[in-house]
């Protein structure tokens, strides 16, 4: 069998899986490159999700963010809105959240109509956790006790996407820390602890 790409796509990733199990691919293998799959339009499908509500500026707080629409109808701020974001791996998997911060103080509350808030509303319910990928904390594990080529480059394909969707974020906003441990970051962890990770603190309950 051909290695794959130095850095190869999402597509190139599944059609190796398959030769290497002669098309009995595992269903966790199926569950991860399906939520990688969302990802990769996460800005274009035409479902909503939280990720792409934080980037819609009509959600923003103008007067907190000294901002103004321009003779296009356009958006301007003279202020990004500062965010926080979390690496949080649990049950269902790996996520993304956000928090925005006033004054410093990263907030874990709703905020509505708060004149301080970069967001005209903030609901932590709806709005925290940016995306999700399903299964990924059971697949890293999997990949490391026992994973393939392909296993292993969905990992991190996972982590290189996550990276791209946080440089978007960064365009738009002031990201004061990027708390946790990044994908990378905690497969090596699952390696240095010898695939033995499912009741550490890294797991968020």
């Amino acid at each position: 069998m051909s290695s794959l790409a130095k850095k190869p796509n999402l597509k190139e990733i599944n059609a190796h899986k398959k030769k290497l199990t002669w098309g009995d691919v595992p269903a966790i293998y199926h569950l991860v490159s399906s939520s990688l799959g969302e990802l990769e339009g996460i800005l274009s499908h035409g479902f909503d999700s939280a990720y792409r509500q934080i980037l819609d500026r009509n959600t923003w707080n103008l007067s907190a963010l000294d901002g103004q629409r321009d003779s296009n109808g356009n958006i301007q701020v003279s202020r990004k809105p500062q965010i926080i974001l979390q690496h949080d791996y649990n049950d269902m998997g790996y996520e993304l959240h956000c928090y925005p911060v006033v004054d410093g103080e990263k907030i874990v509350r709703p905020l509505v109509r708060d004149p301080q808030s970069p967001f005209q509303i903030w609901l932590p319910e709806s709005m925290r956790m940016l995306f999700r990928i399903n299964s990924l904390v059971a697949f890293a594990i999997f990949t490391y006790q026992s994973g393939d080529e392909a296993d292993l480059a969905l990992v991190k394909y996972a982590y290189y996407r996550v990276n791209e969707l946080i440089n978007t974020l960064s365009e738009s906003f002031d990201i004061l820390a990027v708390e946790g441990y990044s994908i990378a970051d905690f497969y090596q962890e699952i390696a240095r602890r010898n695939g033995n990770i499912l009741n550490s603190d890294v797991i968020q309950s």
